[in-house]
């Protein structure tokens, strides 16, 4: 399995070498997780026919070993020219990677442990067949929404996808040894990843109706935490035992695998150990038969001494009769006493630490003990509420404009409340301002990187264009319909969404456009821009153009602060939403540390290992439209 590395500066340079296993003969995380999302984006998803059924969004082993055979993934970075600060310079690489077919599926094999993609016509299925039509898991779907906006990738034709199946919204991440990939644990990862396991309240799972739960419904109610039983201990010569907090051992391996990112059975067990090890939980019965073969696995480690409940070893049985409940310790370190209910709140309650501002504390203010001792440090983010009271509390003395802005922004970070306001605007027939600051957000992201993943066999051409640099012009083309497709929708005279802006602005953008414009073509700017005048722009110009784009950004984001935001905070859905989201407990951020974020690049000589969430956005959104439908009294905008 090679990769090949193409960079489009100067010289032609390439390189070939392996990519990287673990002693257990996997490809390292990212690697699995980077060639996953790149083939993705090179298939077409489609419908297919098996058994009678048909399955939608889905593709087979023929189509995945196809491309992986030769899959080229290409990324163009754009920056200043080091030589002359004033020109923009793109520099494109390209990497192909190329595997047998043997070697395709059993790469895929590696997705679906680590729960990426499924058999689509055998759910329960953990084998990649030479025959199979397989489908996107909503981890698998998590992945591939950050690839793409990572990578800004053009991903119209999976947009299906996105919206008719669930996505993962919170990915629970735990760092690795750099030199083997195996997960760092230590006392604040397991502290991470149990309270994450057993969710903000127990999960015993319900059924209010008949009606069997949709796909949508039955994922939801999973991601709060590992599903919960009661079970009755009976013994002929003692009394009945009633053990509460009780879970089946597949369903903790088959949660750890779908809601964090460890990738496969034998590592959601070793976590699972790990549980046993620091005395979160423990075995309350293993009925096997004496001939079923049993899987057992054994993590060792140091023990903190005192008081801890930590030992030295712990034990998980893999076995289908296997029975684990979770320990009064488990109780006490989930906090789940601690915890308000509210029948809005639907998501985990996670702590979420800032960059910036990193103060190690205890938990809940008191000192820590046993497992939660120095190590595990939990930080605690601002919450929503305090940074939308604080701005407003500092409208005196800053000045209205600047602390509505300031809220406003705070708003734009978090999906729940954007899709709110976004809804607000529509009613009140003033999207257009939103609509453009959000386009331009993505037009700039898309502008510093843009990627391609295609699959092409393998050409002896003559031609001097190398595969980057013919994606490195197709990137440049689509970012050039991108800017005045922007610039036609909301810029150009009598638009179809034309923003009122500021007389000196709208002046500047047409002096710049008819410059150019009569430099390329020789004739005088009219208002409007074609595709044929367009295509001739450079990437100087285009930054240039961005530069323009972002002081209208700057204007109409000042004008929804002032003149939309304070309406839109008084209205019963903004405090609906607030009360929902508790607070501020949901993310305001696509990332969120649960351990301090590892120490910048030469600082401290060893790893430590951490745990941090990546957030969906399009699943967060979408989450919070379908509880609000739910929230009586409450307004639907279509």
């Amino acid at each position: 399995m090679t990769s090949v590395d193409q960079a489009e500066q100067s010289a032609q340079a390439s390189s070939s070498h392996m990519m990287k296993t673990t002693k257990r003969g996997r490809p390292f995380l990212k690697d699995t997780l980077d060639l996953f999302a790149t083939l993705i984006v090179s298939l077409h998803l489609t419908t297919h026919k098996q058994y009678f059924r048909t399955f939608p969004n889905s593709f087979t082993t023929d189509e995945a070993a196809a491309n992986l055979a030769s899959l080229k993934f290409s990324q163009s970075n754009r920056g200043p020219d080091p030589r002359d600060k004033s020109r923009i310079v793109t520099t494109t690489t390209t990497t192909t990677f190329s595997m047998t077919r043997d070697m395709a599926k059993a790469m895929c094999q590696h997705f679906m442990d680590a729960r990426l993609i499924e058999n689509a016509a055998d759910l329960g299925s953990n084998l990649f067949k030479d025959r199979g039509t397989y489908v996107l898991t909503p981890k698998g779907l998590h992945v591939l929404e950050r690839f793409i906006s990572k990578n800004g990738m053009t991903s119209d034709h999976l947009q299906p996808v996105f919206a008719s199946q669930p996505i993962c919204i919170k990915l629970l991440h735990l760092e690795r040894r750099s030199a083997d990939d195996e997960i760092i644990v230590t006392q604040s990862v397991i502290t991470a990843l149990f309270r994450r396991f057993v969710g903000r309240q127990p999960n015993y799972p319900t059924q209010l109706s008949t009606n069997p739960q949709d796909a949508f419904q039955e994922y939801h109610e999973r991601s709060k935490g590992v599903p919960l039983m009661d079970v009755q201990e009976r013994a002929l010569s003692k009394p009945t035992v009633m053990h509460k907090h009780c879970f089946a051992a597949v369903s903790a391996l088959e949660w750890l695998c779908d809601f964090t990112s460890v990738v496969g059975r034998e590592e959601a067990a070793e976590m699972a150990a790990q549980f046993v090890r620091f005395g979160l939980i423990t075995l309350v019965s293993d009925k096997r038969k004496n001939n079923d073969s049993a899987i057992i696995f054994t993590v060792r480690g140091s023990t903190p001494g005192g008081n801890s409940p930590v030992s030295q070893h712990g034990e998980f049985r893999c076995t289908a009769k296997a029975i684990y409940r979770i320990t009064d310790e488990g109780k006490r370190l989930a906090q789940w006493d601690e915890v308000s209910t509210s029948p809005l709140s639907s998501t985990v309650n996670l702590h979420h630490v800032e960059r910036s501002s990193l103060e190690s504390e205890s938990i809940n203010g008191t000192p820590k003990t046993g497992i939660e001792a120095a190590d595990a440090k939990i930080h605690r983010r601002i919450s929503m509420a305090e940074k939308l009271n604080s701005s407003h509390e500092a409208a005196e003395k800053k000045g209205n404009v600047k602390s509505n802005t300031d809220r406003l922004k705070y708003i734009l970070e978090e999906p729940s409340y954007r899709a709110l306001f976004r809804d607000f605007l529509k009613a009140n027939f003033c999207e257009e301002n939103l609509a453009f600051w959000m386009d331009v957000e993505d037009f700039k992201r898309k502008f510093n990187t843009t990627s391609s993943a295609q699959a092409a066999a393998p050409t002896r051409s003559s031609s001097k264009a190398t595969p980057g640099q013919a994606a490195m012009e197709r990137h440049h083309e689509a970012l050039i319909q991108t800017a005045f497709q922007i610039y036609n929708k909301y810029l150009a005279p009598s638009s179809q969404n034309e923003l009122n802006i500021d007389h000196g602005l709208r002046l500047d953008l047409a002096n710049y456009l008819g410059e150019v414009m009569v430099g390329l073509h020789g004739k005088s700017f009219d208002g409007q821009v074609d595709a044929s005048q367009a295509g001739s722009f450079n990437a100087t110009q285009l930054q240039v153009l961005i530069k323009l784009y972002t002081r209208i950004q700057t204007h109409v984001l000042r004008l929804m602060a002032m003149d939309s935001l304070p309406k839109f905070i008084k209205t019963q859905r903004f405090l609906d939403a607030r009360q929902w989201l508790g607070e501020g407990d949901a993310p305001g951020d696509d990332v969120q540390f649960l351990t301090s974020p590892p120490a910048p690049p030469g600082l401290g000589s060893e790893e430590t290992g951490g745990a941090y969430i990546t957030v969906s956005l399009k699943g967060s959104e979408r989450e919070h439209r379908h509880h609000h439908r739910d929230i009586p009294g409450s307004p639907h905008v279509s």
